[in-house]
């Protein structure tokens, strides 16, 4: 293994399309959400404690999901979960171990990839990461995963890429697209010029640092000001001053939309970023009437293509619903239609209006 290669796996977030079995103080990311044995971080660290030195593996997460992160993977280094003060998005978050890691090792080359989603193809990934860092050791350059669209998804970002290589199987970045319409995405997906934005990201940490002072140099000069206490005792002080002054945005618009440098590798490896229920869905083995239930404990009657999660310990009989959402927990059951599941983070506002935080 290359000891210049680090990995920083995002755990921060909440996981609110995932409500109600994805709570605020135990977000989706702790949980086994497809029923395997394993929660989502346990399965990201494994695929990537394959190829990156142990002790260069950090996770980045909340204040609050430390205890969390060092229980499920004690084989890290206490030392290399971070705990962010407040969330602020993933900008912050990337700055936060780029500085820290030019501090450590000026030659560190980085993957920032967030802690929730699925891969079923670990070799086909590790080739394309390692080539990927082996790109931008050569290069001042920003890679990014972007996966081969299977159908005109909605819920994704799209890049669209340069008709030519940069290199083999490297192509310069085009354009971002948020979220598209879905005659937009139908375009999209016809071209075959747009890729799905994986959100796992590739640079030697000296390249994001000077592009966070070219795009976003308010926020190079907080963290640029506190270098000298990184990896001492006084970091987490120096991160509890500089987070509240920080801007609430994701690396993709301060850096990823600006830079001049940004590539992109077309992939295929069994990718999901599991971001709703439906994602759950589509990645769950189905039974002959198209159910998809994560549970050792449920009767199905009657019911076609539904998603299905439950405890085990308690016995769910399901019978005549049609392409539902039904999510048990000890307090709260919801029961909603997969075509609304975007809209789960309003319900969840509404949970919280009427009943106040007691089930978020």
């Amino acid at each position: 293994m290359n000891q210049h290669h680090y990995v920083a796996i995002m755990a921060g977030g909440i996981g609110s399309r995932f409500w109600p079995k994805s709570r605020t103080g135990y977000p989706k990311q702790f949980l086994d959400i497809l029923n395997t044995g394993k929660s989502l971080i346990q399965w990201t660290y494994e695929r990537y404690a394959q190829f990156i030195p142990n002790e260069n593996i950090y996770v980045v997460t909340s204040v609050e999901y430390v205890d969390i992160v060092a229980t499920q993977l004690p084989n890290i280094p206490k030392e290399n979960i971070l705990a962010e003060p407040s969330k602020k998005n993933t900008a912050p978050c990337v700055a936060y171990i780029s500085f820290k890691l030019l501090q450590k090792d000026p030659e560190a080359s980085l993957i920032v990839a967030p802690a929730d989603h699925m891969i079923l193809d670990g070799e086909t990934f590790r080739a394309i990461a390692l080539k990927a860092l082996d790109f931008v050791q050569q290069i001042k350059a920003i890679v990014t995963l972007g996966m081969t669209p299977t159908y005109p998804n909605t819920g994704y970002g799209y890049i669209q890429r340069e008709a030519l290589q940069a290199a083999d199987g490297i192509y310069k970045v085009k354009t971002f697209t948020e979220k598209p319409t879905l005659e937009i995405a139908k375009t999209f997906f016809a071209s075959g010029d747009f890729l799905w934005n994986a959100g796992i990201f590739m640079w030697q940490v000296k390249n994001i640092v000077k592009a966070f002072e070219l795009y976003q140099p308010e926020m190079f000069e907080l963290f640029d000001g506190e270098k000298e206490h990184y990896n001492t005792s006084e970091e987490q002080a120096a991160i509890n001053r500089i987070y509240p002054l920080c801007t609430n945005v994701s690396i993709d618009y301060a850096i990823m939309e600006k830079a001049d440098n940004v590539y992109v590798m077309p992939s295929s490896f069994g990718w999901s970023d599991l971001g709703a229920w439906n994602s759950a869905y589509d990645n769950l083995e189905k039974d002959y009437l198209g159910n998809a239930v994560a549970s050792d404990n449920v009767i199905v009657i009657d019911a076609t293509k539904c998603m299905v999660s439950a405890p085990s310990e308690k016995l769910l009989l399901l019978q005549g619903l049609d392409d539902f959402i039904v999510v048990d927990t000890p307090d709260v059951l919801m029961i909603c239609k997969k075509e609304k599941e975007q809209a789960i983070k309003e319900y969840v506002a509404e949970v919280k209006r009427s009943k106040g935080d007691k089930y978020l």
